[in-house]
């Protein structure tokens, strides 16, 4: 089987995933978007070989479809990388929300003391 097929095959079905983690609101809108950009792209260079292997001679790839595997591996690190940020400001927000209860909480205490 071609590479590209396989390709797109995998881009229309990743779509469809996402589309409908959406739909049942098992994903949020804001994280979709991203995925959703990143499935059309690569269904985009998937349909079109004549830019993968533009693409792939310019950065001096000598397998042209590789590339389309090294841009979903960078991608995934890019998101990787957006979701270690995400978590690291909701701990900070779960950190001070917990700091506010245990105040709160004492104050409450003292109140009735």
């Amino acid at each position: 089987m071609n590479v590209y097929i396989l390709s797109t095959g995998f881009s229309l079905l990743f779509l469809i995933i996402i589309i409908d983690l959406v739909r049942r609101q098992k994903l949020k809108e804001q994280y979709s978007l991203l995925w959703i950009l990143f499935g059309i792209a690569l269904l985009g260079f998937s349909l079109n070989i004549r830019i993968v292997e533009k693409v792939a001679n310019i950065l001096d790839i000598k397998y042209a479809p590789a590339m389309l595997f090294l841009f979903g591996l960078l991608f995934c690190f890019v998101f990787i990388l957006h979701l270690t940020i995400v978590i690291s400001k909701l701990t900070d927000r779960v950190l001070k929300l917990s700091q506010t209860i245990a105040i709160m909480e004492q104050e409450r205490r003292n109140e009735h003391d």
